[in-house]
Parts: C-alpha cells; structure tokens; sequence
C-alpha cells in the first residue's frame, strides 16, 4: 500500500514554533478521531522555513485531505 505525506508549510522567523505547535494539534487529532496515522512530526527546511506533516495511507488520503487541508502531499517508500 503506497503512503502519502501531508504537509503544511509555514514560513517566516516563527515558522518552527508554528511547525511545532500545529503538530500537536495534528496528534490530538489522531487521537480524538481514532484513526490510523504512520506517523506525525516536524521539519526544520532552513531558518525561514518549517513544516508539519503526517504521513497516512492512500486510502485514507480523501478523508484527511478534506478534513485538515493540507498544503500539498508527496509519496513516500
């Protein structure tokens, strides 16, 4: 089954703070709803810009994509 990564971007000097913060909104989502997430987390891209992302299974992609709208998605192995 192939996995897709949501993603939100934040940039700007609070973008890891935001990253951050907004990933804990996605595991309390994880957890309220009960659903199967791989994975949740954080990345630092440089000092202007952070990201938060889960990483779900394709078929799972229309629920979440309409529910927490992401800024875009990509394929992971």
């Amino acid at each position: 089954m192939r996995k897709l990564k949501l993603i939100w971007d934040f940039r700007g000097p609070s973008a890891e703070k935001t990253a951050q913060h907004h990933e804990i909104h996605l595991k309390e989502y994880v957890k309220n709803q009960s659903v199967n997430v791989d994975l949740t987390g954080h990345e630092i891209i440089n000092n202007m810009h952070s990201i938060a992302f889960m990483i779900i299974n394709e078929e799972d992609k229309k629920t979440f994509r309409d529910t927490l709208k992401p800024h875009r998605g990509e394929w992971v192995d």
